[in-house]
């Protein structure tokens, strides 16, 4: 089974993007080798910007390319990508409705030694109070490549969050991706995972664990953020009466906060969110800060098992 990095397939995707649509143009805060830019850069010359360490000049520019016309894909690390620009973001971007494709690469702690500075765990929730910011988190390389040509195609701006690790297929080969749309991998009777990015790796294996126990999962997949897939959310916490989010993001402000958000209007439902508590990561290899944060299978199935047992209580 080939193993590749969320990264590496927007790299490919962005490259396929400029052979067929010469509106397409790419951005990078000199990180285009990490953020595999690199290969539309050296394709198309004439249509890539490196701005250098400029992070604040990365957004502006695309927002005025946006505003010429053109389809700008800005690639940095998400921790830069969000955080150091998040004003150029609200006022050039989000404001104007400018379409705009922010490429944040390296999220969440499996970025591993590089340390909390580097470690992106609270870029969802920045770009999420964006009014009409749409947040795409894929599962793995062949979804990232999709997502890709899907936030080409959607008119607005557009958050992508990518990793750096390279990760196993996780995804049926033909699995769709359409923003705003969950995928029901896994139907079960006794509690629901909602799970994006990374993590839904975790919440299938989790699921396999909980059987084994006689204990039936349904596991969702969440790719986009926002806009939410109101309607699979609802239907899963209905059917099971309890739910967990996992995220390999802060639980304070990403998928857990607007999955709370939208049962607590819609469907009380009991809840678990599962992610970074509201702390700075650390230096760490990224299986052993998996390990420390709880995102593992065997912690999600332990639980998970807690919160079914102790439901009727």
């Amino acid at each position: 089974m080939s193993l590749k990095a969320t990264r590496e397939a927007y790299g490919e995707a962005l490259l396929a993007l400029g052979r067929s649509n010469n509106r397409i143009v790419a951005l990078d805060a000199d990180l285009s080798q990490s953020t595999y830019s690199a290969g539309f850069a050296k394709a198309f010359p004439d249509r890539f910007f490196n701005v250098g360490v400029a992070e604040a000049d990365l957004i502006g520019t695309a927002a005025g390319l946006a505003a010429a016309g053109k389809i700008p894909f800005a690639s940095t690390f998400a921790v830069f990508a969000t955080g150091r620009v998040y004003d150029q973001i609200r006022n050039s971007v989000a404001y104007s409705r400018f379409n705009v494709k922010i490429v944040g690469s390296h999220s969440g702690v499996t970025v591993g030694e590089d340390g909390a500075s580097h470690q992106a765990l609270e870029d969802i929730s920045l770009m999420r109070s964006l009014p009409g910011m749409t947040i795409i988190v894929p599962a793995d390389a062949p979804e990232a490549y999709r997502a890709t040509l899907a936030a080409a195609d959607w008119e607005g701006p557009v958050y992508l969050r990518l990793g750096r690790p390279k990760t196993a297929p996780v995804l049926p080969s033909d699995a769709p991706f359409q923003i705003g749309r969950g995928l029901l991998l896994k139907s079960g009777r006794d509690i629901c995972l909602l799970s994006t990015g990374s993590m839904t790796a975790v919440a299938l294996e989790a699921a396999a664990i909980l059987a084994e126990q006689d204990i039936y999962a349904t596991v969702i997949h969440l790719p986009t953020i926002k806009p939410l897939d109101k309607e699979m959310i609802i239907e899963g916490a209905a059917k099971t009466g309890a739910v967990i989010t996992l995220e390999e993001h802060s639980i304070i402000g990403g998928l857990g906060s607007a999955v709370a958000e939208l049962l607590g209007e819609y469907r009380p439902t009991l809840l678990k969110r599962l992610g970074v508590p509201d702390c700075f990561g650390q230096s760490g290899t990224a299986e052993a800060l998996l390990k420390h944060y709880g995102l593992t299978p065997s912690r999600v199935a332990t639980v998970a098992g807690e919160m079914v047992k102790n439901r009727g209580a």
